[in-house]
This record gives structure tokens, C-alpha cells and sequence, in this order.
């Protein structure tokens, strides 16, 4: 028996909430979500003030024989820190809910929008593999998760079906909101990095939206933007800003500096394929002595983790989707700095700056 006299019956039930908490975790990321969709976010930010709950419902393109459960997802919504109430007189009602920080990066307009992350991550079409996550673990024949429940890649999902044109879509939204975000404390924050420098090649860059905020920054820097052809095609550039069609594995050109922000890249792939990769960065650049570089955009996992436990825990759930989705991982100093090696680099810099991730400068 696994339980001993030596457990109290508050131990217990304490144990028994704990499992139940995280059993119904998927409850406050669906309850988020249903919030995005229903885009009472934005209802509170153009009302320009607390809404009541009445003024809320009254706002909804919902069914009115509902109306009645919008509290109980109101309410686990203040519990989770998206939404305050704060104390206001309109008619009976005196309680009026107002935006979070939090919940003004689920905006609409907002430039910095994680909307279409998590609408994105939280699509059916990303959500299926991990129902049969054991199921990998005992199978030996399909490297992710995701390969298993639809017998492909996760690079090969961009054949124009429903579920993955979806998904693509509101991955490069994600992307585009992210990287403004990037940017503003890139330019202001670490601005040497980019000084002295001619040119940037930007490698997975997507449409270029930090490729374009840097090109803006610094005009005289030349910046390209690399990505797969029916990615990049029909994207028009600027005096110093270009696209160039190509895979990676294949050819980068060549430049000052290499750019790798997280956006599929390094994080998605194995130890050996990072290599080459790295190596492929290490030929398009000069020397060191000539200022060549490659500028990656990584989580680094920490050698303490309990010096900030909520921040690592989000690391961990960025890791695990890794292991679904693609095959590839979070990574510690230590692992980033055995990939830097074994690409013959001789040296890095990490500078954590961005929240959860870092920037590392790399140098051949």
C-alpha cells in the first residue's frame, strides 16, 4: 500500500487538490480562450471603462439563454489575473470589470498582441498529439508525437488543408506581434549589437517584421530576410530591406552578421541538425576579427531554476512542445555552448534581456 499511518487526513486532501488542480489546468486555457473568441477583451477596451457584467452580456453575440454563465467565466478569468473588478455605480450593479496587462496583450489592435499564439497553439489541429503522448513513448517508429497522429512533419503541414492554412496564418500574426515586441527592446536595450554593422541576414525571418523594424532603425545596415520561396514570395522589399527564397540547410547568404530569432529554428530542431545549421551560419560571415557574428534569440534554461519558479515552469511547457511537435528542445548554457563548439565557433555572450529568452552573440 502506498499510503503509510504516517499521512494526515489534511495531508491528504491537500494531495487530492493538487492532483485536481492539475487536471483541470486545460480549464483556465480553454476558459482564455472562449474570452479571445468572444472578444470581450476588446468589448472592455473600446467601452473605454469597467463594464458591468449586464453591460458585458449585453455586448455579446451570444445566445441570451446563456447569458447567465458569463459570470462563472468571468470570474475564473479575475481569478487568473486577466480581468480585475473594481468598484463603480451603474444602476443596481456596482462592480464593473476592467483589463489586466495581461489581457491588453489579447487585444485586437495591440501591435504586441499574443492573440494569435494562443489561438494558434490552442487550435484542435496542434492540441490532437498530445492525447497520445504515451502512446509515442512506446512507439518507435515517428520521432514527434505530432508525426504519429498525422503521419507527417510538422514542416510538412503547409499543403494548403484547413486545420494547417489556420494554424499558419495565425502563427505568422504571432510571429509578426512578437517580433515588434523584440524589436523595441532589441533597439533600445542592446543596440551595440547591431553597430558597425553592413549587413544582417535574417535566417527564418518570416514576412520580416523584425528584419523590417531593425532595417528602420538603422538605415544604413542592409538587411535580408530568409525564409522557405512560398514564404517569402510576393513580399516587397525596401532600400535596405530584401527577401531571398531558400532552406536554410542549403544556402544563407552571405553577411555581416547572422540573425536566428526562436520563431522555428534552433529550439526546433536536434543537437545535429543545430550544427548544421551553425555551421551553415559560420561560412556565410567573416572572421571574428572582421566583426562577423551570428545573433540568436533563444530561451536559456537556468542553472537555478528556483531563483524564479513560475518563469521556469513556462520554460518547461515551451520544452515539452518542443518534444511534440518537433524534435527539438529548451536548451541550458551548457548545451548551447556545446552546439556552439561543435560548430567550431569560439566564442558567446548571453544577455538576458527578453523575458523568458535571451539574446546570444555569437562569434566564429
Amino acid at each position: 500500500m502506498a499510503l503509510t499511518n504516517k499521512e494526515t487526513s489534511s495531508q491528504l486532501l491537500d494531495a487530492q487538490t493538487y492532483i485536481w488542480n492539475h487536471t483541470f489546468n486545460f480549464v483556465s486555457s480553454m476558459s482564455l480562450k472562449c474570452v479571445v473568441q468572444l472578444e470581450i477583451p476588446d468589448l472592455i477596451h473600446k467601452h473605454g471603462k469597467p463594464m458591468t457584467l449586464s453591460q458585458i452580456i449585453n455586448g455579446l453575440p451570444i445566445d441570451k439563454a446563456k447569458a447567465h454563465h458569463v459570470h462563472r467565466l468571468m470570474r475564473i478569468l479575475v481569478h487568473s489575473g486577466f480581468f480585475t473588478k473594481v468598484n463603480i455605480f451603474a444602476d443596481e450593479e456596482n462592480e464593473g470589470y476592467w483589463l489586466t496587462p495581461s489581457s491588453r496583450l489579447l487585444l485586437t489592435d495591440e501591435p504586441f498582441s499574443v492573440r494569435p499564439l494562443l489561438l494558434a497553439k490552442l487550435n484542435p489541429f496542434l492540441m490532437e498529439p498530445w492525447h497520445y503522448v504515451s502512446k509515442w513513448f512506446k512507439n518507435n517508429h515517428h520521432k514527434t508525437a505530432f508525426d504519429m497522429t498525422y503521419r507527417r512533419t510538422r514542416w510538412d503541414t503547409n499543403d494548403g488543408g484547413q486545420n494547417s492554412s489556420t494554424f499558419d496564418h495565425l502563427f505568422n500574426e504571432a510571429m509578426a506581434g512578437d517580433a515588434r515586441l523584440e524589436a523595441r527592446v532589441l533597439i533600445k536595450d542592446l543596440k551595440h549589437v547591431f553597430e558597425g554593422l553592413e549587413s544582417i541576414v535574417d535566417v527564418g525571418g518570416g514576412k520580416g517584421a523584425l528584419a523590417k523594424a531593425i532595417a528602420d532603425a538603422f538605415p544604413k545596415l542592409k538587411c535580408t530576410v530568409l525564409d522557405l520561396p512560398h514564404v517569402v514570395c510576393g513580399l516587397e522589399g525596401a532600400a535596405n530591406l530584401s527577401y531571398v527564397g531558400a532552406n536554410m540547410f542549403e544556402f544563407i547568404p552571405h553577411a555581416n552578421a547572422i540573425l536566428m530569432k526562436e520563431q522555428w529554428i534552433l529550439h526546433c530542431w536536434s543537437d545535429e541538425e543545430c550544427i548544421k545549421i551553425l555551421k551553415k551560419c559560420k561560412e556565410a560571415i567573416p572572421n571574428k576579427e572582421k566583426g562577423g557574428k551570428v545573433i540568436i534569440i533563444e530561451m536559456v534554461l537556468p542553472s537555478d531554476p528556483k531563483r524564479d519558479h513560475k518563469a521556469f515552469e513556462t520554460q518547461l511547457l515551451f520544452d515539452m512542445e518542443d518534444m511534440i511537435l518537433v524534435p527539438g528542445r529548451e536548451r541550458t548554457e551548457k548545451e548551447w555552448a556545446k552546439l556552439f563548439l561543435a560548430a567550431d565557433f569560439t566564442s558567446y555572450n548571453i544577455f538576458p534581456i527578453l523575458g523568458l529568452r535571451s539574446v546570444i552573440e555569437v562569434c566564429p
